[in-house]
């Protein structure tokens, strides 16, 4: 499992294979950005953060996953893996600060000490109060190699739009490595996009009153929040 999270407020980061809502202590107690391993285990420990026995982690769907991915080899393949089960989100406050997090399951049958994309400021998310946010999903070592996020954000800063950014960040990514992904980013008047290039993602945003909300291409609900 690994997790990211930044807000722009001087750039402050913080990486662990932990609940989000204990990164925040990375930041305000060491000088660092990423912990992981051992010493992601050990700082968790002094937090106060509870361990879960690793039997608990383990169910028998997931067992049959990883002997399915065995036998099909599917480490080898560089195409979008399925079910990665991300989830990401960013966010405008009213004061302009972004901020974004994303956490993530990671993949089946992976190589023992392999760190993915979800965890790497710059590939799983970027925030930025001159620029916008943005939290990243897809081919984990595609993501790591075009630095998804901060490519994005960057066509943001040369005056694309946001869907003009997504698109073509996710059109590189696509045409160079073939990898598939999605993203959903805001820039700093609030004007935000989904996009993707694998067959669906799941996705809601929210905006003066409205939820909108879809899964697949060109299939969006818009009503009104409580």
């Amino acid at each position: 499992m690994e997790k990211t999270c930044l807000r722009e407020l001087c750039l402050q980061s913080g990486a662990l294979r932990t609940p989000l809502n204990w990164h925040g202590s990375l930041w305000k107690r060491t000088p660092h950005c990423f912990l992981t391993d051992q010493g992601a285990a050990k700082f968790a420990a002094d937090m106060g953060v509870p361990e879960v026995p690793e039997k608990q982690l383990i169910t028998e769907r997931n067992i049959k996953h990883l002997e399915k991915e065995k036998n099909e080899k599917s480490a080898q393949k560089t195409d979008q893996q399925k079910d990665l089960g991300t989830v990401g989100a960013v966010a405008l406050d009213s004061e302009g600060n972004v901020a974004y997090a994303t956490s993530t399951g990671g993949i089946v049958n992976k190589m023992a000490g392999r760190v993915g994309d979800t965890p790497c400021v710059g590939s799983g998310g970027y925030a930025d109060n001159h620029i916008g946010a943005i939290s990243t999903t897809g081919h984990g070592e595609s993501i790591l190699k075009v630095n998804l996020a901060r490519l994005a954000l960057f066509h943001i800063e040369q005056g694309k739009t946001v869907a003009e950014a997504a698109d073509l960040s996710l059109g590189y990514m696509k045409s160079k490595l073939k990898g598939l992904g999605g993203v959903i980013l805001i820039n700093t008047a609030g004007d935000w996009a989904v996009k993707w290039t694998s067959t669906s993602m799941p996705w809601a945003a929210a905006k003066d009153g409205k939820l909108h909300s879809g899964i697949d291409l060109d299939d969006t609900s818009i009503t009104d929040l409580p």
